[in-house]
């Protein structure tokens, strides 16, 4: 029993990962060049963050309608983060806890999201305000919030 397995124990072939074929479609521009510097979560007061959308959605028409969403929900991978934490202790916590019981960035899939308020668009640039990542985060993805309609959300 070289594989560590117990009397009894079943152990499956070992599967080839398969990948996930993400594909970035731009990049957040922040104030933020280092995690320290970083906020732990965004705050709706926070600085103007500018939103970089690449081809071929900046000119094909993947943004048409945003202006319409006054919240938007982003996916960024926060692509300098380790992937190999099990349990972490937090900068601010004095207890060690699992990795998914935790918002940290280090995460075995670094995938980042964040609400974010649409403060404005500039052609395929979307400036917005609630961001907590570092500058030059790639961008996975650009949803909609529930509830986040120009005529229902409140000033």
């Amino acid at each position: 029993m070289s594989d560590g397995s117990r009397p009894g124990e079943v152990v499956a072939d070992r599967l080839p990962p398969e990948q996930a074929g993400l594909v970035f479609i731009g990049r957040i521009r922040t104030p933020w060049t280092q995690r320290s510097d970083c906020p732990r979560q965004g705050r709706p007061d926070g600085p103007v963050c500018r939103i970089e959308i690449d081809e071929p959605w900046a000119s094909g028409g993947a943004l048409d309608g945003i202006e319409a969403h006054a919240r938007l929900e982003l996916l960024y991978w926060l692509h300098l983060s380790r992937r190999d934490l099990l349990r972490q202790s937090p900068r601010h916590h004095g207890s060690a806890r699992g990795t998914f019981a935790l918002r940290s960035p280090v995460r075995p899939n670094p995938i980042g999201t964040s609400i974010v308020d649409l403060v404005g668009r500039e052609g395929a640039v979307l400036l917005v305000r609630g961001l907590d990542c570092l500058d030059g985060t790639p961008l996975l993805d650009i949803k909609p919030a529930r509830g986040g309609t120009a005529d229902t959300a409140t000033a």
